[in-house]
Formats: structure tokens, C-alpha cells, sequence
């Protein structure tokens, strides 16, 4: 039992993590393994986080057209261009967590999104966040998994 805060503020720590390295690659423009590589050189994340920061990065990278579909369908009256990088990187992890990671239930994906977009985002980030994430779930994800 003592073991499982620990795996969350972990998981937590590689979800901010991979955000800050999605968002870093969307700005530079660099393939992902110079961003990464950059971002570990400059700011020493902690080392317990970072496989599971990788595994979401590499899989957002992988899915991203796919994730990018969901998002502009769900996302209504939104470009996807026009969704603020933020927003646009914390919906893509959560949407990529949902659908890949098994020992995450959706919700947790969503909770963590909110509190992301709550830390990095405008003031209503996390409203839109929220909205757009409970709409994949219930049209997308319950549908897959029934």
C-alpha cells in the first residue's frame, strides 16, 4: 500500500514532464529525441519519472494524426490550429493514456489532464480540456471498449 502515492506523484511528475517535451518539440520544431535529449541535459528531471515521460511522448509522436482526429471532431468550431499548444499537448496525452495505457483508468487521464491544464494553461483550459476529453471518452472510448 505504501507504494502506490509514490507510483502517482511519479507518473504525475511524467506527465508534466511530457508535456513541457511535447510542447518544447511543437515550438522547435526538432525531432523528438534532440528535444528530449536537450530537456533531460537542461533541466535534470528526476530520473524515476522518466521512463514513463518517454513511453507518453514517444506515443503521442506515434498516434498523433490519429489523436489530432479525435481532437478536431471533438473539438467543435476549433481548428485544431487554433487550440493553444498547451491545451493542444495536454489533450493529446490524455487522449494517448486513455486508449494505451491499460493500468490507467480514463478518468485518472482526464483528472490528471484538468490539473495540467489547470497548472499550464489559461483560465479556462481546463473547462475546454474537461469537455473535450469527456466527450472521447463516452463517444469514443466506451464504444471501443463495450
Amino acid at each position: 500500500m505504501e507504494i502506490l502515492p509514490s507510483i502517482i506523484a511519479t507518473r504525475q511528475k511524467a506527465r508534466e514532464i511530457a508535456l513541457q517535451v511535447l510542447y518544447q518539440k511543437d515550438v522547435s520544431r526538432e525531432p523528438l529525441e534532440i528535444v528530449w535529449k536537450d530537456f533531460c541535459k537542461h533541466y535534470q528531471p528526476p530520473t524515476e519519472a522518466l521512463d514513463y515521460a518517454w513511453q507518453l511522448v514517444q506515443g503521442v509522436t506515434e498516434y498523433q494524426t490519429y489523436i489530432d482526429l479525435l481532437i478536431e471532431k471533438y473539438a467543435l468550431h476549433w481548428r485544431l490550429e487554433r487550440i493553444s499548444l498547451i491545451e493542444r499537448n495536454i489533450l493529446r496525452l490524455a487522449i494517448y493514456e486513455m486508449f494505451h495505457i491499460a493500468d490507467v483508468p480514463p478518468k485518472v487521464s482526464i483528472n490528471e489532464a484538468i490539473e495540467l491544464a489547470k497548472m499550464y494553461g489559461s483560465e479556462t483550459s481546463s473547462t475546454f480540456v474537461n469537455g473535450i476529453l469527456d466527450a472521447v471518452f463516452h463517444k469514443e472510448f466506451e464504444k471501443q471498449n463495450s
